[in-house]
């Protein structure tokens, strides 16, 4: 076994000239790699922004460590283990301290977080939810929000939902709208997911009274692909409200039926 001052090189082989070039080299090569990970933006060029890599997860290349391990970026997760968030950080040179922890630049949490302690954050921390973002993203309040801007700026301009009611608050306003169009009317719930609760009905006593639902339209004449439903989904990234900033990723979903429609509606239940 070769002995270790033959395999590399100890500071007594370097003299004052190579050892100060050496220096250089790795001076440079830290910022080389710097460049490549970080974007400066902002009036003035001053505000730093990580650039992450997507394949640093998988190539696990020390490069992409470097900025974060260097000014030692920190990051939390709350009420949530989401693996790959986890793991493009930790790629990135992040390293995780205790939910409870006030001392981080990233937090990652699966629950909406109270107004009270987002005020508390500093300018260097950031949180994946706005404030009162499920304005938008539970039924209920994105189709009252919807009803809003109709009234603000005109039906014409926000005529891309059907008619609803929330029940059971508008149960009664839905069976004057049933008396005139009697459907069928789909009914969903207000903060589900993936299809999960949604069903037909034709008929006002068919929809319970007990739970906070969202009752709309049936669209009679969907967009079909060889007969078959789909749905489309484009995924977006709203880094800000103000100015609005939004990214769209390149890649989207579709998802398809696996039964024919049937427009003669004789199948409901």
């Amino acid at each position: 076994m070769p002995e270790l001052n033959e395999i590399t090189s100890g500071p007594e082989d370097v003299d004052d000239d190579q050892a100060e070039e050496m220096e250089e080299e790795d001076h440079g090569d830290s910022e080389s790699d710097e460049d490549d990970l970080l974007m400066w933006t902002g009036p003035g060029k001053r505000t730093p922004v990580v650039l992450f890599k997507a394949d640093a997860v998988t190539l696990r290349n020390p490069y992409t460590r470097v900025v974060g391990a260097k000014y030692r970026l920190a990051f939390k997760m709350g009420k949530s283990d989401c693996k790959i968030v986890r793991s493009i950080l930790l790629s990135h040179g992040f390293h995780e301290v205790h939910p409870n922890s006030n001392d981080f630049n990233m937090s990652w949490t699966g629950a909406h977080v109270k107004p009270y302690v987002l005020r508390c954050f500093t300018e260097f921390q950031k949180i994946n939810h706005f404030p009162r973002s499920y304005e938008i993203t539970r039924k209920d309040r994105l189709y009252k929000n919807v009803q809003r801007m109709q009234h603000i700026k005109g039906t014409r301009h926000f005529d891309f939902i059907p008619t609803f009611f929330i029940t059971p608050n508008e149960f009664h306003d839905f069976q004057s709208a049933f008396l005139k169009d009697r459907g069928p009317w789909i009914v969903k719930p207000i903060a589900s997911s993936r299809g999960r609760g949604v069903f037909l009905v034709n008929h006002p006593n068919q929809v319970p009274l007990d739970d906070t639902l969202i009752v709309s339209r049936y669209i009679p004449n969907p967009l079909l692909v060889d007969e078959f439903k789909f749905d489309l989904r484009l995924y977006i990234a709203v880094t800000s409200f103000d100015p609005l900033t939004i990214y769209i990723y390149e890649e989207g979903l579709s998802r398809f039926a696996t039964v024919k429609f049937d427009k003669s509606l004789r199948n409901l239940r």
